[in-house]
């Protein structure tokens, strides 16, 4: 017996159906994926960025201190 659906080369390859999930009776799909490098990079910046600005402007007292 033959298959008739050839299997994908790639196994990150999906098609639209693969994992998708429906929520709110279908107006909102979800599948899982994988994140882009570039999207990671901002995510990183954007932590160190939190962490300079938690240092550099915590506490004191308020709008237009000095030092």
């Amino acid at each position: 017996m033959t298959k008739t659906d050839p299997a994908p080369n790639n196994p990150d390859e999906h098609s639209p159906s693969d994992d998708l999930e429906d929520y709110g009776g279908g107006q909102v799909q979800a599948r899982h994926g994988r994140l882009p490098i570039w999207l990671l990079v901002v995510y990183g910046v954007m932590f160190l960025w939190g962490l300079y600005y938690a240092y550099q402007y915590w506490g004191g007292i308020g709008p237009g201190r000095i030092g």
